[in-house]
C-alpha cells in the first residue's frame, strides 16, 4: 500500500498557546513518547531565540494593525506521511524509518513550505524521535494586502471555506509529495487521529489482567488440562470470537480502504479532466464585448443597460453582438475584433497589437479563435460545395485497361467485361482504369484511378471515402436479399477473389456482395452489423493485420479469410499459371 501525505493545521490564538506548542516540539518538557535517545532537526528558523519572541517580532515588522482581539496570532502546521512510506517492509515496526526516504520526505516539504509560505514560515521542526518522522512548522498569517493577521484569509474562516481551503491545501502538499510515491487520502474522508492522552491510556491500560490471575495453573494441574480449561472457558471462548470478528473487520477495512484509494485516484483524474475541458472551453469563447469597450475608453450608460458612449459612438452590446446607432457611422459586428478594429478605425494587425496589450497572448487567442469560427462558419453556411466530377471516359483506351486487368492481374476476362458494361470501371484518356466509388444506393462518390503503365493508384480528387465504395453483387437470385458481404483492401483485390470465387463454385449461388474497405475509418458498420455472413479477406503484412483486428473489433460476428498468397492477386495468378503447365485454361 502507497504511504498518504498528512497535513493540520491548528490555530494558536494567544502567546501562551504558542509557549506551550513549543515546549512540546522544542522538548523543553518531557514527552512521554519520545525517544530521549534520538535527536530532532530545525528545517526552518535558526534563531534560538523563543517562538513566542519570533512571531511578535514578525508580527510587528509585517503587519500595520495591532491584532485584534480573538485574532490567530500563529498556525501551526503538522506535515508527514503514513508509515507505509517510511518502512514500506514492515509500517508496524514504530520508530524506525528508511534514512533516504526520510530526507527526501524532509527536502521535500521544507521546499514546499518555502514556495508557499516564504518567511512567514518562521520555523519548523523535523521530528525523529516518535513513532514516524513528521514536521512542525509556524506561521504567521500575514495578509499581504491588508498587512494584518487574517488565519481566515490564509486557511478558511468558516467551516465551509476551511474545507474547502484545507482541501486545496492538501491537494498541494500531495501534489508535492507525489514524485515519493506518496499519495493523496480520500478528499472529504472522516477519519480522524488518535489524541496523545487517549493514546497512553490505552497503552496503559491492562484489561486482561484479572483474567490472567484467574487461569492461572492451579496446584496439582498438568499442562495438558491447564490447556484443556483454557480452551473451555468462556470468557476465552468469546476473544476468540472477537478476535476473529477483529481480523475479519481489518481486512474488510483493508480493502475498502484500497478501494477509495482508487476512487481518490479517478476522481482526482476526472476533476483534472473537467478543469482542462473548461479551460478549453473557455478558450473557445471569444472575449466579453463588455471588457474589450470598457478598454476601449467607452463607459456604460447605467440609465440604458448595454449602451456604451465616448468619442461619438453609441454602441449597443447585447448577448454576443455589437452595433454602433451614431447616426454618422451606423455600423455592427459579432467579435471583439471587428469591435476594436471600429471604435480605434484601424486595420486587422493593428487590432490585433492593441489585444495584446490589453488581453495578453491569451485575450489575443480567445479573439482569433473567435473570429476564425465566425468566418469559417459562414463559409460552411454560404460557399458552394465542390462536388465531384469523375474521370472522362475514353471507350478507346478500354481493350489496354482490358488487357492489363486480364494480362498482368489474370481476372476472368468474361467478368472483367460484364463489370465494365455495367459501368463500375472503365478507361479514361490515360489509359488508366478508373474504379466508381458508389453508396449502397448506387450514387458516385468518387473514384479509385489505377495506371496500367507504370505503377501508381489512389483515389481522384473530392472522392468521399467515408460515403462510398468500389461494390458489386454475385448470386443468385439477382434481386435477392444480400446474405454475405466479402471486404476486401483494393479494386484489384475484390475483382481477384470474385473471380477465385467463380472459379471454385462455377457459379456464385449465395448472393454476395464485394466491397473493398481499405480503412476501418471507411467501414460502414450500421451496413454490415446486419448482414449474416461477414468475411475480412485483406492481406497477410503487418499493416493490414492491424486493419483487420480493429476491423473485427467492431463487427464482432465477422470472420477471418486469409489468402494462400501475398494477397488474393497474387494467389489468382498462382492459380492460373499452375493450370496453364497442367493443361488449357478454362474458358469463362
Amino acid at each position: 500500500m502507497a504511504g498518504l501525505a498528512i497535513l493540520r493545521v491548528v490555530k494558536l490564538k494567544t502567546f501562551g498557546n504558542i509557549g506551550g506548542s513549543e515546549a512540546h516540539t522544542a522538548r523543553l518538557q518531557e514527552t512521554l513518547n519520545a525517544d530521549p535517545q534520538k535527536m530532532n532537526l530545525r528545517l526552518i528558523g535558526d534563531d534560538y531565540l523563543p517562538l513566542e519572541e519570533i512571531v511578535q517580532l514578525k508580527i510587528k515588522l509585517c503587519t500595520k494593525y495591532k491584532p485584534r482581539k480573538n485574532a490567530v496570532l500563529c498556525s501551526e502546521m503538522f506535515l508527514s506521511a503514513s508509515p507505509e512510506y517510511f518502512r514500506p517492509h514492515d509500517p508496524s515496526r514504530a520508530g524506525e524509518w528508511d534514512l533516504q526516504r526520510m530526507k527526501k520526505f524532509a527536502s521535500t516539504s521544507k521546499i514546499w513550505l518555502m514556495e508557499n509560505y516564504g518567511d512567514k514560515c518562521v520555523r519548523a521542526e523535523l521530528h525523529l524521535d516518535e513513532a514516524t518522522p513528521h514536521i512542525h512548522a509556524y506561521i504567521v498569517p500575514v495578509n499581504d494586502k491588508t498587512k494584518q493577521l487574517s488565519h481566515n484569509e490564509m486557511f478558511g474562516g468558516s467551516a465551509k471555506e476551511c474545507r474547502i481551503k484545507l482541501s486545496k491545501l492538501q491537494d498541494s502538499y500531495a501534489a508535492a509529495l507525489a514524485p515519493l510515491g506518496i499519495e493523496r487520502g480520500v478528499k472529504g474522508s472522516k477519519a480522524t487521529h488518535t489524541k496523545i492522552k487517549e493514546y497512553y491510556h490505552a497503552v496503559n491500560s491492562q484489561p486482561l489482567s484479572l483474567e490472567l490471575a484467574r487461569l492461572a495453573p492451579q496446584p496439582g494441574e498438568t499442562a495438558q488440562q491447564l490447556y484443556e480449561r483454557i480452551q473451555a472457558d468462556p470468557v476465552i471462548q468469546q476473544l476468540d470470537h472477537q478476535l476473529a470478528d477483529r481480523h475479519r473487520a481489518i481486512e474488510h477495512e483493508r480493502w475498502a480502504h484500497q478501494s477509495a484509494i482508487a476512487s481518490e485516484k479517478l476522481r482526482q483524474q476526472l476533476e483534472a479532466e473537467n478543469a482542462m475541458l473548461r479551460q478549453q472551453q473557455e478558450q473557445l469563447r471569444d472575449l466579453a464585448l463588455e471588457d474589450v469597450a470598457w478598454h476601449l475608453g467607452l463607459d456604460c450608460d447605467h440609465q440604458h443597460p448595454g449602451i456604451w458612449n465616448a468619442h461619438g459612438y453609441i454602441i449597443n452590446i447585447h448577448n454576443d453582438q455589437w452595433n454602433n446607432f451614431a447616426p454618422i457611422q451606423k455600423q455592427g459586428g459579432d467579435t471583439s475584433i471587428d469591435l476594436v478594429m471600429h471604435v480605434n478605425r484601424c486595420n486587422y494587425r493593428q487590432a490585433i497589437a492593441w489585444l495584446h496589450d490589453s488581453f495578453g497572448a491569451t485575450g489575443v487567442d480567445r479573439a482569433v479563435i473567435a473570429q476564425a469560427r465566425q468566418v469559417a462558419t459562414e463559409f460552411a453556411q454560404f460557399e458552394p460545395r465542390p462536388k465531384f466530377i469523375p474521370p472522362a471516359a475514353d471507350e478507346r483506351q478500354w481493350n489496354v485497361v482490358h488487357n492489363y486487368l486480364t494480362q498482368n492481374c489474370g481476372i476472368l476476362p468474361n467478368f472483367v467485361q460484364a463489370v465494365h458494361e455495367q459501368g463500375l470501371v472503365y478507361a479514361d484518356e490515360q489509359q488508366n482504369a478508373v474504379f466508381l466509388i458508389r453508396d449502397l444506393d448506387g450514387e458516385t462518390k468518387g473514384a479509385f484511378s489505377m495506371k496500367t503503365r507504370g505503377e501508381g493508384q489512389g483515389y481522384v480528387t473530392l472522392s468521399k471515402r467515408t460515403e462510398g465504395w468500389f461494390h458489386f453483387k454475385l448470386g443468385q437470385p439477382p434481386k435477392g436479399e444480400i446474405q454475405k458481404v466479402v471486404l476486401c483492401k483494393s479494386p484489384i483485390e475484390v475483382l481477384s477473389l470474385a473471380s477465385l470465387s467463380i472459379i471454385e463454385k462455377q457459379g456464385n449461388p449465395e448472393r454476395t456482395m464485394y466491397m473493398a474497405v481499405d480503412s476501418h475509418k471507411s467501414l460502414p458498420v450500421d451496413f454490415l452489423s446486419t448482414i449474416p455472413h461477414v468475411e475480412v479477406a485483406h492481406p497477410n503484412d503487418e499493416f493490414d493485420t492491424g486493419t483487420v483486428r480493429i476491423i473485427m473489433e467492431q463487427l464482432h460476428h465477422a470472420q477471418r479469410v486469409k489468402p494462400k498468397g501475398k494477397d488474393w492477386n497474387d494467389t489468382l495468378c498462382t492459380w492460373k499459371k499452375n493450370q496453364k503447365q497442367k493443361g488449357p485454361e478454362l474458358e469463362l
